[in-house]
């Protein structure tokens, strides 16, 4: 695990040095930079696998015509290796990040398609020649490890985040509107949008190629159905026993490590099932952690049920406790190790920073919900699909196209798989508008009723909710549930919790690993039949208070995990259970000032984001306890990432670091 970056076009080598430099938190055990007339790259390294100098990174080929910078985890790379070596290949490392190199070498572009883990990664490949110099940059399926690129003039940057881009002198930092106008409709940014102008996510499953001074962005992996086939008409038994098998695979893969592994326990479906195996397959106790709370949230503490299930699988564990006082005290690293403005990570901050005293790897139970079907507006939105077909498939809806289809490449990209576009699209219009309202802070029109208007007035046009996520509709004509799957991995998902995630627990030097995001158990979940991850949705139960034993959700992941005798016998009599914080109380307390000041009348103003009288409603709301915290908390997290990577670019904040590396960090 480390962090990335690099410049294709003519550098500087310090440039590339003060980007290594600015993402020391990400690898603080050793670094590297290669650079040419042509091109540079460098890399900051948290040393998991082979602790040794043979895995230092960049790294080449013998022959020095191909180089490699690598953040992530590639977990059958030593089936790889094996491959490899019956084909002649040597290797002098014990890592993965050797293997994936010399896939790159045999294989071509298309070694991504063998590759089954999380990373981001670039290539600068010499074999042709000068001047026909080539590179690959490129990120894993479901966007677990980020990747960013910018151009500034003839050059091309990239980096695992916006720290090192802005350390180079080469971005100067500018909101981008839409941006913006995103993160205040659903919480975070959808890529490849951030939060800069000219600076973009590379989309999770794709790979950019540059060459003969052109690039182009190409995709090498998508969803599918039924790619195990055969598995809707085999019994229940039989399937129950094949997601056991192969989440025992996931996570026995995901425990190869050099450095100690832990785990993050919330007393969940997921994150217990994973603690079991993880117990099962070490044959000793495993570290756990979690995050409580005081008197102040109290009502809001799950830390007695990670507990419970802690002592159920024998583990080591760690409570949390995090106070107001904590969260002031630590508000300007979270923000600047956020990277990007988020309404989220604050409680994956706090668990990453107790897990890292212990343990280099902690293993999440993130996405488990997505792919099993466990957060409630699955039946939410198969309650909705069923509103709008009858038994007949005809549509029972009656609200007009017309303003859709007047939008050509829409209209393109849903007739392709429609038969009857115009009544078609009016359904999958209302399907993904509904969908886009149940992950919302101020919503669409809250957003433009909150953005100021000089603002306004540089927004790209025709903005909705639709045309946001149209993107990541990749399985339209699939079941209401395969659906909602992809649309939730490809948007929540990977805009926020993995994004958060990823930035905040690096920020302590701690990697996390997300078993359920496993590629061969993806496949098999999208070719079981729909019931074995929801039950029937008639209606009576409601999807937000009903326990999994009502719903039916996860059902064939909890049956999974007893058969292996893995989860607690009434895990299933508990509803699913968002992480929530004490935010409210604390914004009123311990970071009262702090808010105060962020939201003041002069820091709106002078910010010029937002109108002002719209910010103090939003504000006196809050404290007469009418609305929810993550309104004004976002509104505040956004003002100090401003303050910290945009008011602070003059001084370029990011580059004392430097001054804090040790003398021999560098070659």
């Amino acid at each position: 695990m480390c962090g990335i970056c690099g410049v294709i076009g003519p550098v500087e080598r310090k440039a590339i040095e003060v980007m290594v430099a600015a993402l020391h938190h990400r690898g603080p055990d050793d670094c590297g930079v290669y650079h040419d007339g042509v091109a540079g790259m460098g890399m900051a390294r948290l040393s998991i696998l082979d602790l040794t100098s043979a895995a230092h990174q960049p790294m080449s080929n013998p022959d020095k015509t191909i180089w490699m910078v690598y953040n992530g985890e590639v977990y059958n790379f030593q089936d790889e290796r094996r491959i490899l070596e019956g084909k002649g290949y040597l290797f002098t490392s014990h890592s993965d990040t050797e293997v994936v190199l010399k896939m790159y070498e045999y294989y071509g572009d298309d070694f991504l398609l063998r590759l089954r883990g999380m990373f981001a990664l670039a290539i600068y490949d010499k074999r042709r020649g000068t001047g026909r110099e080539r590179f690959l940059l490129a990120r894993d399926q479901f966007g677990i490890k980020p990747l960013l690129y910018a151009r500034a003039g003839r050059r091309l940057l990239f980096a695992s985040e916006i720290k090192p881009l802005l350390a180079s002198g080469l971005i100067q930092p500018t909101i981008n509107h839409d941006a913006l106008r995103m993160l205040l409709t659903y919480g975070s940014i959808y890529q490849p949008h951030t939060m800069l102008n000219g600076v973009n996510m590379l989309l999770p499953a794709h790979r950019m190629i540059v060459e003969s001074g052109r690039e182009r962005v190409e995709r090498y992996w998508t969803f599918g159905l039924d790619q195990r086939t055969g598995m809707k008409k085999r019994p229940y038994g039989e399937l129950v026993d094949e997601v056991a098998g192969v989440m025992e695979e996931s996570v026995r893969l995901q425990m190869v490590s050099d450095v100690p592994v832990g785990a993050f326990l919330s007393g969940g479906v997921d994150s217990s099932f994973l603690v079991g195996l993880m117990t099962r397959i070490a044959g000793n106790r495993v570290k756990t952690f979690s995050v409580g709370f005081e008197a102040e949230g109290a009502e809001l503490d799950e830390t007695d049920e990670a507990e419970r299930t802690a002592r159920f699988h024998g583990a080591d564990h760690t409570r949390v406790s995090v106070r107001g006082t904590d969260v002031r005290d630590r508000i300007t690293h979270f923000i600047s190790g956020l990277d990007q403005p988020s309404v989220d990570g604050l409680n994956s901050y706090f668990v990453s920073l107790a897990a890292r005293q212990a343990v280099t790897v902690a293993i999440s139970g993130t996405g488990g919900d997505e792919v099993f079907a466990g957060y409630p507006w699955f039946a939410q939105m198969v309650s909705y699909e069923k509103s709008l077909n009858g038994a007949d498939g005809k549509s029972r809806m009656t609200l007009p196209a017309n303003g859709l289809l007047k939008r050509s490449l829409l209209k393109f990209l849903f007739s392709r798989y429609l038969k009857h576009p115009s009544r078609q699209i009016s359904n999958r219009s209302n399907f993904l508008s509904h969908y886009g309202k149940t992950f919302q802070i101020f919503g669409h029109a809250g957003a433009f009723q909150l953005l100021s208007p000089g603002f306004l007035n540089d927004l790209a046009g025709e903005e909705s909710l639709v045309n946001d996520i149209v993107a990541n509709d990749e399985l339209p004509s699939a079941s209401a549930v395969e659906r909602v799957s992809v649309l939730c991995i490809r948007g929540y998902t990977s805009n926020q919790l993995l994004r958060d995630i990823d930035a905040v627990s690096m920020s302590h030097s701690l990697e996390v690993r997300v078993p359920f995001l496993d590629v061969p158990l993806v496949d098999l979940a999208f070719s079981l039949p729909e019931a074995t991850k929801l039950g029937e949705i008639d209606g009576k139960v409601n999807p937000y208070t009903a326990t999994y034993r009502e719903s039916g959700s996860k059902r064939i992941l909890i049956d999974a995990g007893r058969r292996l005798k893995l989860l607690p016998e009434a895990i299933d009599c508990q509803p699913k259970r968002g992480f929530n914080l004490p935010i409210d109380s604390w914004l009123k307390g311990d970071l009262r000032e702090i808010f105060e000041d962020a939201l003041s009348v002069t820091s709106v103003r002078n910010r010029g984001f937002f109108r002002t009288e719209e910010v103090e409603r939003i504000k006196q709301s809050f404290l007469d306890g009418n609305i929810h915290w993550t309104q004004p908390w976002l509104l505040m997290v956004i003002e100090l990432w401003c303050r910290a990577y945009i008011d602070g670019s003059s001084s370029n904040p990011f580059r004392y670091r430097m001054s804090d590396i040790k003398a021999d960090y560098y070659e």
